[in-house]
């Protein structure tokens, strides 16, 4: 049985993959933004073994959070489900809107932080066909002064586009160690984020994310893949995403913004 970790497991899919995954017999790691929503995941999910706190719109707890994964000995999976959608620009301590922070710089520090795990599993999203690879304003700064943000929508975009990039990037980067990099689309499903009208079956999406958690069925000796909801196998995201050169770009970036590089 496998180790797992799954970030925003408080509620909603990461939640219901974590109960999934308990009731096969892992042990799962839930994550809470904070102590009462840390307390709701107890209670929902009573056989996880633990749940950590950390607040992924700051890179300071998230490089705490960091060091609470690796106290935590060897996982076998770190499943970067956590993610902010739409709403009104609001800024982080650190200068960057909480949805690029949230999506983009917390799973790329816990992946540079965190001991690596032998699956990376990075959440994105069908909006990402929407979003642009551009780095001349990652984060959406200078658009915000313009008075170009509104509702997040172009900036969630993005972020999902990123987090693809992540799936084939560290696929690449880590290879020579055996760890093994997907990303997901989950699909429009039925929970708070997607809203009770949405027209998915939940019981697919938590199929694919306890397969790739678990490495197994159609996910079984491959790695650098982007799985979307309803498809049987992998699946081809835009185009973009699947730049080596742009992939190592943001990479780059990242380090600069974060101040932490990959690892060789």
């Amino acid at each position: 049985m496998g180790r797992i970790f799954i970030t925003g497991s408080s509620d909603g899919l990461g939640l219901r993959a974590a109960q999934q995954l308990v009731a096969r017999g892992h042990t799962v790691y839930l994550h809470a933004r904070n102590a009462r929503r840390a307390e709701d995941a107890r209670n929902a999910c009573p056989g996880a073994a633990d749940v950590l706190l950390g607040d992924l719109s700051s890179i300071e707890e998230t490089k705490a959070l960091a060091a609470s994964v690796a106290a935590l000995g060897p996982l076998d999976c770190i499943f970067h489900n956590a993610g902010l959608y739409l709403g009104p620009y609001r800024e982080q301590a650190e200068g960057y809107p909480a949805v690029f922070a949230v999506n983009v710089l917390a799973p790329y520090l816990l992946t540079c932080l965190a001991p690596r795990p032998r699956r990376l599993i990075y959440t994105t999203s069908g909006t990402h066909w929407s979003g642009s690879g551009g780095l001349d304003d990652l984060g959406w700064r200078a658009r915000q002064r313009a008075g170009r943000f509104g509702n997040g929508g172009g900036a969630y975009a993005d972020t999902k586009l990123h987090n693809i990039m992540f799936g084939f990037a560290f696929a690449r980067r880590f290879a020579a160690e055996g760890v093994v990099a997907h990303s997901v689309d989950p699909g429009w499903v039925p929970t708070k984020m997607g809203g009770a009208g949405a027209p998915g079956d939940i019981r697919e999406t938590e199929r694919l994310y306890v397969m790739l958690a678990e490495g197994s069925g159609e996910a079984e000796g491959k790695s650098g893949c982007f799985w979307a909801y309803g498809k049987r196998g992998p699946a081809r995201p835009k185009e973009d995403a699947c730049d080596e050169a742009a992939q190592d770009a943001l990479l780059e970036k990242l380090a600069e913004i974060t101040g932490v590089a990959v690892p060789e």
